[in-house]
């Protein structure tokens, strides 16, 4: 096969030489297997050259291994492959697993914990600093006193309900077998997820060569499947589409929820209730009864087996479906589309599937995925660095933790003398941690840890806001908490059960407060926000047995100036390295594709991700873009009409004058070019400041008078609404102006945010975008603590003798001028990586947005970089030149020198009228 040059009979048209190209050196790179990064610019079929590609790239192999894939197929199953899924024992799992994999796995699905590698010392004493404690208890007594005689009216049903099993973690056998408990104690889902998976065992066995394709957001992989069903690929293989139960769930009752994190808490709920008894008799408040039915247990969506497996049989008749199509599927017949579309994985060919389900190993294994000798797709790789780390952060608020600890003492106080030693000793430890964070949020004298504030010489009430960072090992040990054995501590979460066991406890109490034991929805708005807080305290405790140079934790403590009371504060943690976790999926698969139109800087990917691998062992391949010359105008705009240099740095952006030079741009524009144009802005703060000044100063009614003006909604569900109406504007414009409209409108402008949705997966083809113009270098606000930390990450890669910047990173929002400038001062304490990846961020945000404009190759669109430092002496200040990390497609074509706006306008004219003539010519020649 590698002699052989492969024939893309599946591509639907004829191709490109471009796209020919791109899938030759793509199917290349899969037989050598490894790590291949893949640069095609959006609009040039990118998507379909993938899939031809490499879907023909496994026909081949197939066909290739025939012979001996059955005797293969059945030797893996015989000696197992390393994967773990839920079913498997503790002791096995704990064998396969390593300590991060297992703590993640309880992080995504059902709050569960891990491993262990450090000493436990069982006796921990409480750490809680008296005033505090007599004051919560004060509290906690008083609420007692008012529930106690409800309390003792359900006393028994509740040491049934909400007693944790005895638990003797000392009882550790040399084989990895786990705490001995009483009979009965197995997990709580256990027993759907085997009534779940009893039908994979009738299906087709598992395929051994899968392709796994993911990308960022679900309408990418909407589009993906469009494409897909393109060619013939679809019908000929079995394809899988996962999503996330918010966007798959069918069962009203838990939609409505909205929040992401509570659905997926109530779908797990609902799956525990399932192995309850099926009718349970409950005592309510005032002495009466009422009987729970099997309906009110479980999902009415997973009740019945048999649909789920006419759900996997018409799927696989159908062929490729998106996920609004399983949904449909799903509502049709019944039943999940969620975990129907899951129990069709391990017979799939190709699943397609959002970022996190691949890229965290604990989403991988509670879907069972597979990647041994597999070939993965990371489709939009061009933040993948940040975006990977991002997924293996962690944070937890001070309400979530004052949550917490009141819940636990609360379940303490009530089941002391009943809970045996173990049990009691691991609840006190919990709230050890849970005290130690709250002092460190609450900024008491005795978290010495938060007392860099004080070196700023602000006074308490000056204060609004504290910002610092901590390596693990000094965060740990300023708390006084570096003796508790996090991850065994962990591994009793998960075996205990306790979060619903306390959850449920401290839901019962607020609906006895209420007078109602059964009120349903507001038990679970109790025991929800209870569990996503019990949930975000142990993944801190996951991310406190990182190495301790993996991240660094955050302190977040806010005050209210005036009142001194606490507003907000949290702590979080921030995983700066991503080679380890990147090396755990490139280590199994056979080939990892990095694809996106600008995946430039390579050596910056290849530095944070897989520092290992050779150069000559990476495959890369870049291609142009398949428009000719003509058809894009990018153009470095250095002064606007009135001659003013225009100038949208940080300090010179807010100046009155910029922003009226900048509308009067705008109102020449919309004089020129002809329908759609998008004008992005560096932040929402920034586009609402010019927005409101155009306003007051009249220049948005003269723009208004040409074209529409549409701006971009901070909320994400109210995007498509503002695109369909832009859209409808540009659509509905008439051939010629009318002769009866004495303003005619032609066109529309959107105003819209690099960063935000429209900048990232939003096509302007055509008349949409016909005009992208770029105000200023957006570069991210280096007061952005966790920035900084990202920064100083980066700059001491691949330098083990690298001094580090410093130490504590500390920002005080009270005066947002001096965080700024400290920020500046430690990008300027960069020598090269760290200041080369603050430049990247601010123009990968340019590349990805000025390239939604071009979306095949009879578009066109003008390019316009409106700030000076486009046009600047690349010699001139301290950072390279910001067109060099232009996309080659763009820069070879860039004006790049214009001595005034009468230039720029000129060639604008010249542009359109160009490319309308060429285009009416086209269609003439066409018809």
């Amino acid at each position: 096969m590698e002699g052989d040059k492969p024939k893309f009979s599946a591509f639907p048209f004829e191709p490109y030489s471009i796209q020919i190209d791109f899938m030759n050196a793509l199917y290349r790179s899969l037989n050598k297997g490894g790590i291949a990064m893949l640069e095609s610019p959006t609009g040039t079929g990118k998507t379909l050259s993938i899939i031809c590609s490499v879907l023909q790239w496994v026909v081949d192999r197939k066909e290739q291994l025939k012979p001996k894939i059955g005797v293969d197929s059945v030797r893996n199953r015989e000696s197992g492959d390393g994967s773990v899924s839920d079913e498997e024992p503790d002791w096995m799992r704990d064998f396969l697993a390593d300590k991060n994999d297992q703590e993640q796995q309880k992080k995504v699905e059902s709050g569960l914990g891990s491993t262990d590698k450090r000493r436990f010392l069982p006796n921990c004493r409480d750490l809680f600093s008296k005033s505090v404690e007599e004051k919560d208890v004060c509290k906690k007594k008083d609420f007692e006193k008012k529930l106690q005689k409800k309390i003792d009216t359900v006393e028994l049903n509740e040491e049934g309900e909400f007693l944790i099993e005895e638990y003797e973690s000392e009882e550790e056998g040399a084989n990895g077998e786990k705490s001995k408990r009483k009979a009965g104690g197995g997990t709580l889902d256990s027993s759907s997820d085997e009534e779940e998976e009893e039908g994979l065992k009738d299906k087709e066995e598992e395929e051994e060569l899968k392709v796994y394709f993911c990308s960022r957001t679900h309408s990418q992989l909407s589009q993906f499947v469009k494409e897909l069903r393109k060619t013939s690929f679809a019908s000929e293989l079995k394809v899988v589409c996962l999503g996330s139960r918010k966007n798959l769930c069918i069962n009203e009752e838990v939609l409505k929820l909205g929040n992401s994190t509570r659905i997926n808490e109530r779908c797990l709920e609902l799956q525990k209730n399932k192995k309850k008894e099926g009718s349970k008799v409950k005592i309510l408040g005032d002495g009466g009864r009422i009987r729970r039915t099997k309906a009110s247990c479980g999902c009415p969506m997973l009740r019945k087996h048999k649909l789920q497996k006419q759900f996997g049989n018409e799927i696989s008749q159908q062929g490729a479906m998106d996920i609004e199509d399983l949904v449909h599927l799903g509502s049709r017949i019944g039943t999940c589309p969620y975990y129907g579309s899951r129990s069709m994985v391990p017979a799939a060919n190709l699943v397609v599937l959002p970022y996190q389900s691949l890229l965290l190993k604990s989403s991988r294994e509670s879907l069972g995925l597979n990647l041994k000798n597999s070939i993965v797709i990371i489709d939009e790789a061009h933040n993948l660095a940040d975006s990977l780390t991002s997924m293996y952060g962690s944070k937890i608020t001070l309400s979530q933790l004052e949550q917490v600890h009141s819940h636990l003492e609360l379940y303490l106080e009530r089941f002391r003398n009943l809970l045996g030693a173990g049990n009691r000793r691991y609840i006190q430890t919990l709230m050890v941690l849970t005290r130690a964070f709250l002092r460190v949020l609450l900024d008491e004298k005795d978290a010495s840890s938060v007392d860099h504030c004080h070196k700023t010489g602000k006074s308490s009430e000056e204060k609004s806001a504290c910002d610092s960072s901590m390596a693990i090992n000094d965060f740990l040990f300023s708390l006084d908490i570096d003796n508790i054995n996090l991850v065994k501590l962990q591994r009793y979460i998960k075996d205990s059960n306790i979060i619903h066991k306390v959850s449920g406890y401290g839901a019962k109490l607020a609906s006895l407060q209420k007078g109602s034991i059964l009120n349903d929805g507001g038990k679970f708005g109790e025991e929800g926000s209870t569990l996503s807080g019990f949930q975000a305290l142990v993944d801190m405790f996951l991310a406190l047995t990182n190495n301790d140079g993996d991240g660094r934790i955050i302190i977040s403590s806010r005050r209210h100036p005036a009142s001194g009371q606490q507003e907000a504060g949290y702590l979080k943690y921030v995983m700066l390295a991503g080679e380890k976790i990147f090396s755990e999926i490139v280590g199994q698969a056979h080939a990892v594709v990095l694809a996106g139109g600008t995946l430039q800087p390579i050596e910056e990917t290849r530095e944070r991700l897989f520092p290992w691998l050779p150069p000559d062992q990476l495959h890369l391949f870049s291609c142009s873009h398949i428009v000719p010359p003509e058809s894009i105008l990018p153009v470095a705009v250095s002064r606007g009409p009135s001659g003013l240099s225009f100038d949208f740095s940080y300090s010179s952006r807010s100046s009155p004058v910029m922003i009226e030079e900048l509308g009067r741009l705008l109102c020449n524009l919309v004089t020129v070019v002809p329908e759609g144009i998008v004008v992005f802005f560096s932040s929402f703060e920034y586009e609402e400041q010019v927005h409101d000044a155009w306003k007051s100063l009249g220049i948005l009614a003269r723009i208004m008078k040409k074209k529409r003006v549409f701006r971009e909604p901070r909320s994400n569900t109210d995007v498509e609404v503002v695109l369909k109406e832009y859209k409808e504007t540009i659509n509905t414009l008439p051939d010629g102006d009318p002769k009866e409209d004495p303003a005619p409108h032609n066109g529309a402008i959107l105003l819209a945010i690099v960063g935000g949705k429209i900048s990232e997966g939003i096509n302007f083809s055509d008349g949409m975008g016909r005009c992208v113009v770029m105000v200023g270098l957006p570069y991210p606000s280096p007061s952005d603590i966790e920035l900084v930390e990202r920064v100083k990450h980066i700059e001491g890669l691949g330098d083990s003798n690298a001094s580090r910047i410093s130490k504590h990173w500390v920002s005080n929002q009270s005066n947002n001028g001096d965080v700024v400038q400290a920020g500046f001062d430690i990008l300027r304490s960069c020598k090269r990586r760290g200041r080369e990846y603050y430049e990247n961020l601010c123009m990968k945000a340019v590349n990805q947005s000025i390239g939604r404009a071009i979306r095949h190759i009879n578009d066109y669109a003008a390019i316009l970089l409106v700030d000076s430092r486009y046009a600047s002496d690349p010699s001139k200040g301290g950072f390279s030149h910001p067109t060099n990390k232009l996309p080659r497609w763009i820069k070879d074509r860039l004006v790049s020198a214009t001595d005034n706006y009468g230039e720029v306008h000129r060639l604008l004219h010249q542009f359109f009228k160009f490319n309308k003539k060429r285009g009416i010519e086209g269609e003439s020649r066409n018809s």
